[in-house]
């Protein structure tokens, strides 16, 4: 089989493959991106499992660069299902006839940085080769699903399911005990949207969630035509707020001038929006100060606690063992109202843990349960897992997967140390792995990368990589700003707490989408410096 070479293989036609495909193209590159999934998408290939639903507006959740596109396509709700988001993803791969350099069904198996010849050696599982100067990883953030071990799977003769690996044709649970493991924000909106049309619904849970009404609306012309004229300052506007998106947070400090009943009104106001405005848009306090949080959550908690009919229920559905906004928020529409419906049956499974699985179902806390299907929303080995599956080795063919192994590290989630021309959109150690509006990140990072590889491409260059003086730089700045906040306090995928073995470090970084990109603009701006350049 002959090796294919090309100037860059991306690897994800998700969001940020898609937008990286095109941009190399249109600049003169020869590009091939490829993708384990037989459709296009990524996040939004995969994850097709009942009640699957944007939680950022999808108005801020699109591509910016061409105004025919953004003039061309309608949403039709504010926080759109899953399909509608697969469908704009082929709308736009048939716009800008994107399918013709996607090669999909082809999964990396391993990538080899060739130091002789300045470049990558990519092998799929098929054996397929690539010979490519530069290796861009679009894998997603969350994309490695985690599915959880418990002993004698084997015996199970129900039908287990991750909700990450939906089947694409769906499956019929009408009047099935259907066991759901796992009440994050994908968990939550699998148990709300099942809950009228299962049989029986046993909610397995760990750890309660603080969840925020969603406040979901159809659009018709008038907002169509209202959001279109915000469009060309939005552009602009998105990337300079502390999220990504179209609101931001007052500045530091303000909170604690105010009296309680206004902190109180600016809450009630987050609240009323019904999205991620409770979370990132109130006053960043909220994250920083443990009387402000604690403030926070008792206001959520009792949100919460008034929409649960049963006293001993909801004394286990709403959280007190952590803060609100360490964890993350989830949206959701009637998560609550469905445990007060005969059918749902909440199992605390921290204080009776899963032990195994037995023939009918699940042994928890010594007693059977007998489960028809049993639904894995158990999330992912968020930031990290995918790219360490690929058996990526940089110089000295340091394996990046044992690097990560010991500790996670990056130079702006862009780039890592000893791994040349790999350039990793929503990598670990920036806002794209947790604290963004994905979009946003997303598109800058793709367009930053865009940057170097035509700097490179300007100055007759080979190669790029940080110093390990410029990561570990990085990494401490991270880390300082991680430390301000009360995350590191909490254990969730937010600290790879969720995957036994992994490293604890806040994944993503928390110094603000505005922030972020006025740092990776500096790096444009001082030419790279920091960085080896071969």
């Amino acid at each position: 089989m002959a090796i294919k070479t090309l100037d860059a293989l991306v690897v994800g036609a998700g969001v940020a493959g898609l937008y990286q495909l095109y941009q190399l193209r249109e600049r003169g590159y020869s590009v091939q991106c490829v993708d384990a999934a037989p459709g296009i998408g990524g996040t939004w290939y995969w994850n097709c499992y009942p009640g699957a639903r944007l939680d950022s507006p999808s108005y801020t959740y699109q591509y910016w660069f061409s105004d025919e596109l953004l003039n061309e396509w309608e949403w039709s709700e504010r926080f759109p299902a899953q399909p509608e988001i697969k469908r704009y993803l082929e709308f736009v791969a048939n716009k800008f006839d994107l399918h013709k350099d996607i090669q999909l069904s082809t999964r990396i198996q391993s990538a080899q940085w060739q130091n002789d010849q300045q470049h990558w050696l990519i092998t799929s599982e098929t054996g397929e080769q690539w010979q490519v100067k530069y290796f861009i990883s679009c894998v997603g953030m969350l994309s490695a699903p985690n599915t959880p071990n418990f002993a004698n799977q084997e015996l199970y003769q129900g039908r287990i399911l991750h909700t990450a690996r939906w089947p694409q044709e769906g499956i019929d649970l009408q009047g099935k005990r259907v066991g759901v493991v796992g009440v994050g924000a994908t968990g939550i909106q699998v148990i709300q949207t099942l809950a009228d049309q299962v049989g029986q619904l046993f909610v397995l849970q760990r750890t309660p969630q603080y969840a925020v009404k969603m406040r979901n609306t159809k659009l018709g012309p008038e907002d169509h035509a209202y959001w279109q004229s915000q469009y060309p300052t939005m552009r602009h506007d998105l990337h300079h707020t502390f999220g990504g998106f179209e609101w931001d947070v007052p500045e530091a400090g303000v909170a604690l001038a105010m009296t309680k009943e206004q902190r109180m009104a600016i809450l009630e106001d987050c609240w009323q929006d019904g999205s991620l405005k409770m979370w990132v848009g109130t006053y960043p306090e909220i994250l920083a100060d443990p009387e402000l949080n604690e403030e926070a959550s008792e206001f959520v908690r009792e949100k919460i606690a008034a929409r649960i009919n049963d006293p001993i229920l909801r004394e286990k559905i709403v959280p007190r063992s952590y803060g609100f906004g360490t964890y993350r928020v989830p949206l959701e529409t009637h998560y609550y109202d469905a445990f007060n419906r005969d059918n749902v049956h909440l199992v605390d499974v921290k204080s009776t843990p899963i032990e195994a699985f037995y023939e009918q179902g699940l042994i928890i806390g010594g007693a059977p349960l007998a489960l028809d299907v049993i639904v894995f929303a158990t999330g992912f080995d968020a930031g990290t897992g995918a790219l360490s599956k690929m058996d990526v080795h940089g110089i000295d063919n340091q394996s990046l997967t044992e690097l990560w192994h010991k500790d996670i590290r990056s130079t702006y989630g862009l780039q890592v140390h000893g791994f040349p021309n790999l350039f990793t959109v929503a990598g670990p150690l920036a806002p794209a792995t947790a604290f963004c509006n994905m979009t946003t990140c997303l598109q800058q990072q793709v367009d930053w990368i865009t940057q170097a590889i035509d700097f490179l491409r300007d100055q007759g260059k080979s190669s790029m990589e940080p110093s390990a003086e410029l990561e570990e730089s990085w990494v401490q700045h991270h880390d300082e700003v991680a430390n301000m906040t009360l995350m590191m306090q909490t254990n969730s995928w937010y600290t790879g707490a969720n995957i036994e073995g992994k490293p604890k470090r806040l994944l993503s970084y928390i110094g603000g989408v505005g922030t972020y990109r006025q740092l990776c603009d500096e790096l444009v701006a001082n030419k790279y410096s920091g960085f080896n350049i071969h």
